[in-house]
């Protein structure tokens, strides 16, 4: 099943691809026409010229690449990070590098993945008390290892 995202891009731009003809993801890439070096430790917002009209009831979630991580230890920052249907701006990719050296993105290179996902709204009713369950308040590692 496919949705119809509408798509801008910039002169340097690439349209988002699919991998694969099963791949959940679609690969985006940088634009910039500088190369963006990423010092150990550190992030920085790369541009992918990318412009999207997403239908209302979805978003765009992006998430990093496996190889990136695994080979480089780069991913993106705020995973997912979303992108709202209303949002007309330039997709941008907010990559931190948690390697030993430093990363170089260039113009061209595949720096994440765009996944388009439902979007429910939830209807958020204030409560005196909620239901009981079985971890009750347990936390973070609260059912074990």
């Amino acid at each position: 099943m496919s949705v119809p995202v509408r798509i801008r891009l910039t002169e340097d731009a690439a349209m988002p691809v699919y991998g694969t003809a099963d791949a959940a993801g679609a690969d985006i890439s940088s634009a910039s026409s500088a190369d963006i070096t990423i010092q150990p430790g550190e992030s920085a917002a790369i541009p992918t010229g990318i412009y999207a009209e997403i239908p209302q009831g979805y978003e765009l979630q992006v998430r990093p690449r496996s190889g990136l991580a695994l080979r480089h230890a780069v991913t993106v920052l705020n995973t997912p990070g979303t992108i709202d249907a209303d949002y007309r701006g330039e997709i941008r990719v907010i990559l931190i590098n948690h390697g030993r050296s430093p990363f170089t993105v260039h113009k061209g290179d595949r720096i994440a993945q765009v996944v388009l996902a439902p979007a429910l709204r939830a209807d958020f009713t204030a409560a005196d008390s909620l239901s009981q369950t079985e971890r009750g308040a347990g936390g973070f590692g609260s059912t074990g290892v």
